[in-house]
C-alpha cells in the first residue's frame, strides 16, 4: 500500500472516530478516501485489522461502555446516543463485543477503574470480536468440569 492512500486511510479512520454517533456508511467513507467501495474495503482491513463498518461498531460500543460504566442514561438513550437506531442491534452487537448484555454490563462492578487515566480504560475495556465465544466456552467447561 502507498504512502497517500495510508494517509487518507488514517483520516477516515479519525473521522470514524470522531464522527461514529453520526449515520455513516461505507461508500460515504469510500468517497473521503478518494477510492472505489471495493478498493476501500479491501485497504482499510489491510491497513487496519479491520473492516470500517466493524472499526465504526467497536468505536460504538466502546463509547456504549463508557456511558454505561459511569453514566445515568437508560440503555435506549445509550444505544441512540452511539449512533445505533435499534436496540435489538444495539444489545446483539454489545454482546457479541463484550460478552455480556448492555444491562449486565451496567450492573457489573467498574470501581476498579475508578481513577485510572481514561486512556488506559480505553485500552484495557476496548471490545473484541468473539468475547462471547470466550464468555460461553469458560461457562461450559465450568458447566463440563461440575457434572463430571
Amino acid at each position: 500500500m502507498d504512502r497517500e492512500d495510508l494517509i487518507r486511510l488514517r483520516r477516515v479512520r479519525d473521522l470514524i472516530d470522531r464522527e461514529y454517533a453520526e449515520p455513516l456508511d461505507v461508500p460515504r467513507l469510500a468517497r473521503e478516501a478518494l477510492m472505489s467501495v471495493g478498493h476501500f474495503q479491501r485497504s482499510f482491513k489491510e491497513a487496519f485489522g479491520e473492516t470500517p463498518y466493524s472499526w465504526l461498531m467497536t468505536r460504538r460500543v466502546e463509547r456504549a461502555m463508557a456511558l454505561l460504566r459511569f453514566g445515568d442514561q437508560s440503555v435506549t438513550d445509550v444505544c441512540m446516543a452511539v449512533g445505533f437506531t435499534s436496540l435489538g442491534s444495539f444489545s446483539a452487537r454489545f454482546t457479541e463485543l463484550v460478552g455480556q448484555t448492555p444491562s449486565e454490563y451496567r450492573a457489573s462492578d467498574h470501581g476498579q477503574l475508578v481513577g485510572i487515566p481514561g486512556c488506559y480504560v480505553k485500552h484495557a475495556t476496548r471490545p473484541t470480536r468473539g468475547a462471547a465465544d470466550r464468555t460461553r466456552s469458560g461457562s461450559e467447561k465450568r458447566d463440563d468440569g461440575g457434572a463430571s
